[in-house]
């Protein structure tokens, strides 16, 4: 098994998951680098999985499926152009490993999550809803759901492996030194992420610096209420402003 990021617009990645002849294509915004890279390897696309329906994840579906016709797309009911549509509970296969669907509301309504269980541990393709040091913006979701999907991530086992579709992290790394000005972990990571891709990242480094996982720390708490005003104690309010100073960060 093999998991390939092709990079597309300015900052997505359009993962690729490989298995002998064949492949998975995760949030496909555009088809020609994946046809490409198909074609070059001598793959053959079986599998297409859209976390949400937002066109820089759908855009090259309707190219995929005439290049590869037997190919089937899972999405939820938002993806009018999904052959199957997926939910909370539904277990797919691919190379002979299980693949769980999640649901991961927030950054949209409807998001999915796609959850491969292999022989090294679990890899997540987590589309917009978790990044490296940061999280989705909140469209047609909510902040409290959004909150939920990242607190079941955060249950996940440290080896755990997240592939998010866009390489936000350098500059979701310069807001968590914001919130924790004294954090050596965001400090060194932001050290290591400048023009580089950090992807795919694992839970236990997340932990570490992802001030959207650690909204149970005091601290991080304390920072948020000065700098956004807000006179609370309950997390899911602390986690709201947060993501509400990073949107004008």
């Amino acid at each position: 098994m093999n998991i390939h990021p092709i990079p597309a617009f300015s900052d997505n990645y359009i993962w690729l998951i490989e298995h002998q002849e064949e492949a998975v294509c995760v949030d496909p915004g555009e088809a020609d680098a994946v046809i490409a890279y198909l074609k070059q390897h001598r793959l053959s696309l079986s599998q297409i999985w859209i976390t949400h329906h937002h066109n820089d994840h759908t855009g090259g579906i309707a190219a995929l499926k005439q290049a590869f016709p037997e190919c089937t797309v899972y999405g939820n009911l938002d993806i009018p152009t999904a052959d199957i549509n997926v939910d909370e509970g539904a277990k797919l296969s691919f190379g002979g490993n299980t693949v769980e669907v999640w649901a991961t509301p927030g950054h949209t309504g409807t998001h999915l999550g796609y959850v491969l269980h292999f022989s090294d541990g679990l890899h997540v393709f987590c589309g917009d809803t978790l990044f490296s040091a940061g999280c989705g913006r909140v469209f047609t979701g909510t902040a409290a759901q959004l909150f939920a999907s990242l607190q079941r991530y955060k249950n996940l086992p440290d080896e755990t492996l997240f592939y998010p579709a866009h390489e936000y992290t350098a500059a979701n790394l310069r807001f968590a030194a914001h919130i924790e000005p004294d954090n050596a972990h965001i400090q060194t990571a932001l050290e290591e992420a400048r023009n580089i891709p950090t992807l795919p990242v694992n839970l236990a480094r997340e932990r570490n610096i992802n001030p959207f996982l650690r909204t149970d720390r005091c601290e991080i708490a304390a920072r948020v209420r000065t700098l956004s005003g807000i006179n609370s104690e309950d997390e899911v309010e602390i986690f709201a402003a947060m993501r509400e100073l990073k949107n004008h960060f």
